[in-house]
């Protein structure tokens, strides 16, 4: 007749939770010593219990000494992971790969900043509007149009070339037959 499988959540009964506790500490105690004698192995365990009370083994002289022993291990000298040199080299050839990336997409970011900054300010200059206009309304669109204007974007872009206002004049001068062959800025 085997063990029943146990479920692992808190016991609620605080005498049968006491008892678990206490059989459990003394089983831990026991593997950490069996496991120091056999593998020759310097161990420390401390527990503390729900009310505060603590319990500790060491394999050698005492707790504080292997708790030292940790600390200096742990933050005086970093722990080295052996690579071969070819994965050394091929991680450090990714890291440069993705800085020259970054790079580009910073140049390229800014690059797209000015562009923005530049048409913004030519449509100022042409009358269409004002150098702090919104995003996604720099035709002075109601925003119902703006947005709808957004959305149709893809489907309509290249369909329509802006003219400056000057070569809008000049045409009109040199084109005085009477009709006006096109909107103002717009073919």
């Amino acid at each position: 007749m085997g063990r029943g499988k146990v479920v692992l959540e808190r016991i609620e009964n605080k005498i049968n939770r006491q008892v678990t506790f206490s059989k459990r500490r003394n089983g831990l105690l026991k593997k950490s010593y069996e496991l120091s004698v056999l593998c020759d192995a310097e161990v420390a365990l401390i527990i503390f219990s729900s009310r505060g009370k603590l319990s500790e083994f060491a394999s050698n002289i005492s707790v504080p000494t292997t708790l030292e022993k940790y600390w200096q291990h742990r933050y005086s000298s970093p722990v080295d992971i052996p690579l071969d040199e070819t994965q050394t080299q091929l991680l450090l050839e990714r890291m440069e790969e993705l800085s020259k990336k970054e790079r580009e997409l910073e140049v390229e970011n800014k690059q797209l900043k000015s562009q923005l900054e530049l048409e913004h300010c030519f449509q100022s200059a042409q009358g269409l509007g004002d150098c702090s206009i919104e995003m996604g309304n720099e035709y002075n669109m109601i925003p119902s149009q703006a947005n709808h204007a957004q959305q149709q974007s893809s489907t309509h872009t290249g369909y329509h070339q802006f003219i400056p206002q000057e070569r809008v004049t000049e045409d009109r001068t040199v084109n005085r037959s009477g009709a006006n062959k096109c909107t103002a800025g717009w073919l």
